[in-house]
């Protein structure tokens, strides 16, 4: 996940917005979309509100299992922004 610090008059607050990811880890060996569920879901926050970054996170997981696999959910949130263009 990348982030980057801006400076307040850089950037205008779009709004809020969270986003969910799941992978899973099939009979624990064989991972299934696992590695990039927080890029997955933090691109999917920015998207939904039409921004470019997304500033004053929070990142939560939520794991399940099953007989033959763990599956791992994290959510995103936080204040989606327009970064402003240079004049």
């Amino acid at each position: 996940m990348k982030t980057q610090q801006y400076d307040s008059n850089q950037y205008t607050v779009v709004g809020h917005s969270e986003a969910s990811a799941t992978g899973l880890m099939l009979f624990g060996l064989i991972p299934i979309r696992q590695n990039d569920r927080f890029v997955r879901a933090q691109n999917s926050a920015i998207q939904a509100k039409g921004g470019d970054a997304l500033i004053n996170t929070q990142v939560q997981e939520k794991w399940f299992w099953a007989w033959v696999l763990n599956g791992y959910t994290t959510t995103v949130s936080g204040d989606v922004i327009k970064l402003k263009t240079a004049k």
